[in-house]
């Protein structure tokens, strides 16, 4: 049997990449991303050349079929993610499931690294020992019952949205009156920011700097009323 690695790659920087990741991707025999155009930037930067299939959210399902075909050939397999870890609001999930319950003498592993969740957290100076990931909120159904969740929620919430949908979350989060909201937007790149305070003020700033709605949003939401 083959072994199909979980590889983490940056989130933003392309330095962000461990040495370990950077062996496996040049050992393997094939690497399966979610986006071939983005992992291909990060190949050509470290001189790797290896082949390239597409495992999207649309196609988890059925590349599952053709990953463990090749571990059961004994080949070594590599997925990735657009950016950090795959899994983690992100596919691969799946994948692995799949994969352990029809090739359960493949081995797979884990090549840890860049995650956009942990990143946000290590600068946001929380003061707690635990919190609560709920990934993106649903767009309709179930979104208003998992906001009162937040509400109540006696752990710090850390979601992950998108520029599209920011303002509207801002807007929700500032009806519930929470003690403190933290966002983290482009980490590791350029345009790197990182905005605490309650959600009025977090969107008063994004009113004077309409520039700054893009990019990748961490938002940590500490749910203690005043």
């Amino acid at each position: 049997m083959g072994t199909l690695s979980i590889v983490a790659t940056p989130i933003g920087n392309l330095e962000d990449i461990t040495l370990r990741a950077l062996r496996t991707l040049k050992e393997c025999d094939v690497i399966y991303a979610e986006d071939t155009r983005v992992i291909s930037k990060l190949l050509a930067r470290y001189e790797i050349k290896k082949p390239l299939q597409r495992l999207d959210a649309v196609t988890e399902a059925k590349k599952a079929d053709e990953v463990i075909e090749r571990l059961e050939a004994g080949e070594r397999v590599a997925f990735v993610s657009d950016a950090g870890t795959p899994g983690i609001s992100d596919p691969g999930a799946r994948l692995v499931k799949a994969v352990r319950e029809r090739a359960p003498s493949a081995t797979v592993e884990a090549i840890p690294g860049a995650s956009a969740l942990t990143a946000a957290l290590s600068i946001a100076g929380m003061d707690s020992n635990g919190f609560t990931f709920l990934g993106f909120l649903p767009h309709k159904k179930g979104r208003q019952t998992a906001l009162k969740g937040i509400a109540v929620s006696e752990l710090p919430v850390v979601l992950y949205e998108s520029p599209h949908r920011i303002l509207k979350l801002l807007e929700e989060l500032a009806m519930l009156k929470l003690s403190r909201v933290t966002i983290a937007r482009e980490l590791t790149k350029m345009h790197e920011e990182v905005v605490s305070g309650n959600a009025e003020e977090i969107q008063a700033h994004f009113a004077a700097h309409p520039d700054a709605v893009r990019g990748e949003f961490v938002v940590i939401i500490e749910a203690k009323r005043k």
